[in-house]
């Protein structure tokens, strides 16, 4: 009983720690994804959710290092009452938001390990149930008591893990995320990203005299009777599908991909940091005519035309879904240089760069 204890107490506790991780590497991304599930919430449950969506970003912060910290907790089996409480009510919470999506099919990812590991929504509720009904186990079970030197331990240990975490999660804010997982990170070319890894497989389910028969082509005998149409290898499915750049004068998509840009990502104008906008005005004329640089916004024209003049922002812009810009480069505004297609730099707005740093990498 005390080994089963241990190893499901090693188990659970490791994978808050490396979930909290994945995700104290992107907050900002975290509280996108909470925005979105208290959207639908205020639409599908209840009006008041609404009220959670500009906190989302402090929301995310608290329960990645929560998550950090409760796993040290549970391994080092620091204050196990207190410990469990959390982590039970934790893992309700997340039950809670993974079924309403299992069910109802309205956020298809949950973001339970940021972008590093993709999950069904069938896939993240099953998952926290197993993690329920183990911490339920270990909330039943629990017996130990600390001596007086562990828990001072404890407390170094759990404190420590703390400010080191909470320090990480608002680098990571005010900056870029340390590890990129999203397609369009640097290195990647971004038409590639656009396209199947492989020609998809597909599998044909037929009937014929009440029988079931399934082909890799489509069969020609009229007496077979459509039945379903199964993808083999959705793994092969673009990484990017919905990346689309225009302006009211048509689609501006392929352009993109062609010779050296820079983009000032401004997904809301809104809500931009509009100081950091003198800096890269300064970058845009120290780069002159060796650079084409341009905006991609959410904002509709109008309102980016008022921003332009407010700011002295005076480059073309074009148009491109918030989600995407988002996805993009988690700061607005943010930085992002193609060559030909592919990433070679993004930058935060805290951190932009000289006209030689982006010179060179364009090259």
């Amino acid at each position: 009983m005390k080994i089963a204890l241990t190893i499901i107490r090693f188990f659970v506790g490791g994978l808050f720690i490396f979930s909290g991780l994945i995700k104290v590497n992107d907050p900002v991304g975290t509280a996108i994804k909470m925005e979105e599930y208290f959207e639908i919430f205020s639409l599908d449950i209840a009006g008041f959710f609404h009220f959670f969506v500009p906190f989302a970003l402090a929301i995310s912060i608290i329960m990645v290092v929560l998550e950090v910290v409760l796993g040290i907790a549970l391994i080092i089996n620091y204050k196990q009452n207190w410990t469990l409480n959390a982590l039970l009510a934790i893992i309700v919470f997340f039950t809670f938001l993974t079924g309403w999506s299992a069910i109802t099919n309205s956020v298809t990812d949950c973001g339970c390990f940021g972008d590093a590991i993709k999950l069904t929504p069938w896939e993240s509720f099953i998952k926290d149930i197993v993690l329920l009904l183990m911490i339920l186990f270990l909330y039943f079970s629990q017996h130990d008591v600390q001596n007086a030197a562990a828990e001072k331990r404890g407390h170094f240990i759990v404190g420590g893990s703390l400010v080191i975490t909470f320090s990480l999660a608002l680098y990571a804010i005010a900056h870029l995320p340390f590890i990129d997982f999203r397609a369009y990170k640097i290195g990647n070319h971004i038409p590639t990203e656009m396209k199947p890894s492989e020609e998809y497989i597909y599998e044909y389910v037929m009937e014929k005299d009440g029988e079931e028969f399934k082909f890799e082509a489509y069969p020609t005998d009229p007496a077979y009777k459509f039945v379903a149409m199964n993808h083999l290898n959705p793994e092969a499915a673009p990484k990017i599908t919905d990346f689309g750049v225009w302006n009211d004068d048509g689609d501006f998509t392929s352009e993109v991909f062609v010779g050296n840009k820079l983009f000032v990502i401004l997904y809301d104008v809104s809500k931009s940091n509009k100081a950091s906008i003198a800096e890269i005005n300064n970058l845009i004329k120290a780069l002159g005519n060796k650079l084409e640089v341009y905006a991609l916004t959410a904002s509709d024209g109008a309102t980016f035309e008022a921003f332009q003049k407010e700011v002295g922002l005076d480059i073309p812009f074009y148009y491109t879904d918030a989600t995407v810009l988002k996805t993009i480069v988690r700061s607005n505004p943010g930085l992002w240089l193609l060559s030909n297609g592919t990433v070679k730099g993004k930058w935060h707005h805290n951190d932009v760069p000289n006209y030689s740093e982006v010179l060179d990498l364009e090259k």
